[in-house]
């Protein structure tokens, strides 16, 4: 096995193969780094410049883009409060404060440095664990997705900061907000009133731009009418960094590092989760570990080096599903496999057996890509920073066009943009609220998966009993429990703490 890792890595740094890594690493950090525009999209654009070469500088440059896309998104999440991506999601909690409080550099570094550890330590567990993490994820069947997808929405209660209630209320609203349209499994229409716009229902891409960057932006733009608003926007943040103590203060949360890593590969080892629900669960169980959970979301770097760490390991355990069973483990990896097809190579049990060369070139592609990106943030890190010099009068306008034209190039229709401004509004009303924007988006990425596994258990076998009895379903189900009492436990202890606090009159 280390003498084909070994040989793949030398013939990997090959001109004919680190020239598309390399292009392919550029445009991934260049796409994911532009909100609207998601890896997904990106590597679409970049396929068809692929079909001419052979297969494995085909795949490594899509390798490239994904790896790329996944570090390039925390990029607009620290620096504009947006994530260029869904996968850079809670980035955008601690990255925007951190940036906010004068130090965008750390911010941005912090989350560069932690999506390269974690991509190569997701890279080393993808490599020594396929055979057992594909066993693992041969067990699940329906009660086990659904369990693990309660599991999922169970953390919503550890992402709240303010009151439980409205934290559950915004993932209701975001599930309800997935069943407007047609059935998944019997294509019967739900909640559309005869309106074609509403037949499809709200796709996930405008609605997060909505939510997240209209909400940012109308509040930002808010704050320009306040008292020292001016000052605040001309204010010049120190962009130098010492990349030797950003390592150091990952380096020395090995313990936080690791369980992050490991949760990235599980979420992205098991199709149709994605690295936006791995993102956000590993900041959770960040704060749920930490000695100092008040201090999440006000910029601390623990939640910066969470979630990145798990957003690039997510990418490593998603590749174990294409290169195992041949199947997709999201929008990314789908157009890979469709490369693939193209090419001629199966994909499968047999895959890594059968196409050693390939396979092992798709590993060592994965490992020299998180080198590339590195490269090419600390090549363009001085150009990205400017961006926090630029004044929201000018910033505002070109960010919502941008995002405009991301919702639009979805499905190249006017619907995009409507669903942008619908949630948009949405999501500023909760905001000005105190709705927490995180849980809606988390019942938003499961409220299909939960329905459709729900389904597909009861059609095979209509016993309830088997959510508990099966082992796996029963233990996510204990776990999905012990989140939410943990929760209720901490907010109990929060509020006895501000009493405590408070002086007696």
């Amino acid at each position: 096995m280390f003498e084909l890792l070994g040989q793949a890595l030398i013939d990997i740094v090959q001109w004919k193969y680190l020239l598309p890594l390399f292009v392919g690493t550029l445009v991934g950090v260049i796409g994911g780094s532009l909100p609207g525009v998601t890896i997904t999209m990106t590597v679409i654009v970049v396929l068809p410049f692929t079909f001419g070469l052979d297969p494995l500088q085909g795949l490594a440059c899509m390798t490239g883009v994904y790896v790329g896309g996944s570090a390039g998104g925390l990029i607009t999440a620290c620096l504009l409060g947006i994530p260029g991506t869904p996968s850079a999601i809670a980035t955008t909690f601690d990255g925007f404060p951190m940036a906010r409080n004068g130090e965008p550099g750390r911010a941005v570094w912090l989350g560069v440095w932690s999506s390269f550890f974690g991509g190569l330590l997701g890279g080393v567990f993808l490599i020594l664990v396929t055979g057992p993490l594909a066993a693992l994820a041969l067990e699940f069947g329906p009660w086990e997705y659904f369990s693990l997808f309660v599991l999922a929405l169970a953390m919503v209660a550890g992402l709240t900061e303010g009151s439980l209630v409205k934290g559950l209320l915004s993932g209701a609203i975001g599930m309800l907000i997935t069943v407007i349209g047609t059935d998944p499994i019997m294509g019967v229409p739900r909640f559309t009133f005869d309106s074609p716009f509403l037949a499809g229902g709200f796709p996930f891409l405008p609605v997060l731009i909505g939510v997240f960057a209209f909400s940012q932006i109308m509040s930002d733009v808010e704050k320009l009418r306040q008292p020292g608003a001016a000052t605040t926007a001309a204010a010049r943040p120190m962009l130098s960094v010492s990349q030797l103590k950003v390592i150091g203060e990952i380096l020395t949360r090995p313990v936080l590092l690791l369980w992050s890593t490991i949760v990235g590969i599980v979420i992205g080892v098991l199709p149709a989760i994605g690295g936006s629900a791995a993102n956000m669960l590993a900041w959770d169980q960040a704060r749920k570990m930490s000695k100092t959970p008040d201090r999440f979301g006000k910029g601390t770097p623990e939640g910066i080096i969470a979630s990145e760490s798990s957003n690039n390991a997510n990418v490593g355990g998603s590749l174990v599903t294409i290169m195992a069973f041949g199947i997709p483990g999201d929008a990314v990896t789908a157009v890979m496999l469709g490369a693939m097809t193209i090419h001629g190579i199966q994909s499968g049990p047999l895959f890594v057996s059968q196409q050693p060369k390939l396979a092992y070139g798709i590993y060592a592609a994965y490992i020299v890509a998180h080198v590339l990106m590195v490269a090419v943030i600390a090549a363009t890190a001085l150009l990205l920073l400017r961006m926090t010099r630029i004044r929201l009068a000018v910033l505002a306008p070109v960010v919502l066009t941008l995002c405009v034209v991301g919702a639009y190039a979805l499905n190249n229709t006017m619907a995009g943009i409507y669903v942008l401004l619908i949630f948009g509004v949405v999501g500023y009303l909760l905001v000005k609220g105190g709705f927490p924007l995180a849980p809606l988006i988390l019942g938003l990425i499961l409220g299909d998966q939960i329905e459709l596994n729900l389904v597909r258990s009861i059609m095979s076998d209509p016993d309830p009993w088997l959510f508990i009895t099966r082992p796996i379903s029963g233990g996510l189900l204990l776990a999905a429990a012990i989140s939410v009492a943990l929760a209720i436990w901490q907010h109990l202890r929060h509020r006895e703490r501000q009493a405590e606090a408070e002086p007696d009159f």
